[in-house]
């Protein structure tokens, strides 16, 4: 009974994480409304060098 629930504990957790991958239509959508936020505020204030490839970066990470 004790190796059942040791083994119970150590797997949800990696199923829990494995289901939150695949992404619906909200966050899309959210996806979406951040990137065009993130559009009108560059052309107010455009975004300097450093921060150009910070931007970079992140978007070959994820």
């Amino acid at each position: 009974m004790l190796t059942l629930l040791r083994t119970a504990v150590l797997v949800l957790p990696l199923v829990a994480v494995a289901a939150c991958h695949k992404e619906g239509p909200a966050e899309r959508a959210g996806e979406s409304i951040d990137k065009a936020g993130q559009s009108v505020k560059d052309a107010i204030d455009p975004p300097g060098p450093a921060e150009k490839a910070g931007r970079a970066i992140d978007r070959t990470v994820n």
